[in-house]
């Protein structure tokens, strides 16, 4: 049974009309601040220079609809927010058929979908319908296309929560919130992001930094860049952008730039040790926001966890792109992976045998026998000698527990006990 909230924050959100800048993003960033408690919101003004891009004008939107020679109302903002093309310049005019033809946008080989399209950096207006609905359009008479919307200088708006930590490393996820009404491709990454905080929020004893930005795609991680980028250059450990989150679909990980970070390698460990198909797949540039964290200048530890990937199912960018394709409990079980990557970054480390020639004489320190029947007894024994073979400061505990061929989290108990006895030091690296 899957958490109900989950579920209703979908509903909430759904219905608002998302894009790159405006009263839709922050409206929807306030209803994330609901679960993400510590979210702070910032501005960054139109004209305002991100590297090579620039802040666009902001867009609001009122309404919008077409009227047909015979007074019969279509493409109506009311039904449908993807009916407008994201960021249309406001119109108010009378046209012919041919007229209005070059400011309609259908999908012929999908009749029924209307697409989504927008025109965030160039001026222009138009209308996105269901390829069936314009068949039936009458090619005679005038039409009179309305758009009430507004451009004009204003800001762009991202949201970042911290969690402090102690270790100096932090940790990075990232998602998006521009779209207007789409499930898989919108809101999966953000509930996703909501309630992974709310679980990261409730760990004690945080080592890491964890940061957490919703932000428009592309432009508003850009302008998320341009002020903390070269500190997480610093101090980034491993960073996440979470996308297509929310279906029942194999878990897909993409990898960073790099290939090999911190970020890929625990993602990889803990999709190996759960019961879901997965596959991973190299850096591309073709992507969401990781190729902005993965750009040549920053080339962060970010890579990409998600389910089934964008462009990748039908759906992606229209009208079809909906609440039916949701499967909740899914989106609880890719939180609960996310909560394990991060309980593995939060203990992997460098950690040191104090007795370095030939093995400890666990018994008589009372760590030989193991609470429990002869083959668990065997299995813990087996998982302790083996940490403390490999625990020569030169092999962290991921790579340890790749050797034995087991989940770095059942180290958890005998960590604690070599600790705590003086067998195991952590090392500082």
């Amino acid at each position: 049974m899957s958490d109900p909230r989950i579920e209703a924050y979908f509903d909430r959100l759904w219905p608002i009309c998302r894009s790159i800048t405006g009263n839709g993003l922050r409206q929807s960033l306030s209803i994330v601040s609901e679960v993400v408690d510590a979210l702070v919101c910032s501005e960054v003004a139109t004209g305002t220079r991100l590297f090579d891009w620039e802040v666009p004008l902001e867009w609001n939107i009122e309404d919008a609809w077409l009227e047909c020679p015979d007074g019969r109302k279509v493409a109506r903002f009311t039904d449908s927010n993807l009916h407008v093309l994201n960021y249309s310049e406001p119109v108010e005019k009378s046209l012919s058929w041919e007229e209005l033809t070059p400011h309609l946008f259908t999908l012929p080989h999908m009749p029924n979908a209307v697409p989504y399209v927008t025109t965030y950096y160039k001026k222009h207006w138009g209308f996105c319908l269901s390829h069936a609905e314009w068949e039936k359009l009458p090619r005679e008479g005038t039409y009179k296309a309305v758009i009430k919307s507004r451009l004009q200088p204003g800001s762009l708006t991202y949201g970042e929560a911290v969690l402090p930590g102690t270790s100096g490393k932090e940790v990075l996820f990232s998602t998006y919130l521009c779209h207007p009404s789409m499930a898989l491709n919108e809101l999966s990454g953000p509930l996703v992001q909501m309630f992974l905080y709310e679980a990261i929020r409730a760990l004690p004893n945080r080592r890491h930094t964890y940061r957490f930005v919703f932000a428009p795609e592309t432009i508003g991680v850009i302008a998320y860049l341009s002020r903390h980028g070269f500190g997480l250059k610093q101090n980034l450990l491993a960073g996440y952008v979470i996308t297509t989150a929310g279906d029942g679909g194999a878990f897909t990980y993409k990898k960073s730039r790099r290939g090999n970070t911190a970020a890929d390698r625990m993602a990889e460990h803990m999709l190996r040790h759960q019961s879901e198909p997965f596959s991973v797949i190299p850096f591309a540039v073709g992507g969401s926001d990781e190729r902005q964290y993965c750009s040549p200048g920053f080339d962060l530890p970010v890579g990409s966890l998600m389910r089934t990937p964008y462009q990748t199912y039908p759906e992606y960018h229209t009208s079809l792109d909906n609440k039916s394709l949701m499967d909740f409990a899914a989106v609880e079980r890719t939180i609960q992976l996310y909560i394990n990557i991060v309980k593995g970054l939060e203990r992997n480390a460098y950690y040191f045998n104090t007795v370095q020639f030939c093995e400890p004489q666990l018994d008589k320190r009372g760590l030989y026998n193991a609470v429990g029947g002869t083959k668990d007894r065997a299995r813990v024994l087996s998982l302790r000698l083996h940490l403390l073979n490999f625990a020569d400061g030169h092999h962290d505990l991921l790579d340890i527990a790749n050797r034995y061929g087991c989940n770095l989290l059942e180290f958890e108990e005998n960590l604690s006990l070599l600790l705590a006895d003086g067998l195991l030091e952590e090392l500082k690296k």
